[in-house]
């Protein structure tokens, strides 16, 4: 008993925090904050994975609109054929293709490549 009356004469702030009430609140918060399964930090993990999964959506979503206009161009037999030369590179019998290729765009798909 004399120990803590020496200890709240020594640092007055310790009358405040000897109080069994705040040791309880700081425990608690403590806990919440750190340990329990629903803790500020696992929110936080949460939050930037569920952050991450939403653009991911929103940039598969966009994928699938060009898909799906893709899809509607090409059920004409031009575009087929277009499609295939642009893409593919094929040719008819009696062609002959020539690729020319700049370094611009060289290097902007290796950058594309990389990210």
């Amino acid at each position: 008993m004399k120990f803590f009356k020496r200890l709240e004469e020594k640092y007055p702030w310790f009358k405040y925090v000897g109080n069994r009430y705040v040791l309880v609140l700081i425990f608690f918060s403590v806990w919440m904050l750190f340990l329990d399964n629903y803790s500020y930090l696992e929110h936080r993990f949460l939050n930037k994975e569920l952050d991450e999964l939403e653009t991911n959506k929103k940039y598969y979503q966009e994928e699938i609109k060009k898909d799906s206009l893709d899809i509607k161009r090409l059920n004409n037999p031009d575009q087929i054929e277009k499609y295939a030369r642009e893409k593919y590179y094929m040719k008819r019998d009696s062609e002959d293709i020539y690729i020319i290729e700049f370094e611009e765009e060289m290097i902007e798909e290796e950058n594309n490549k990389s990210l």
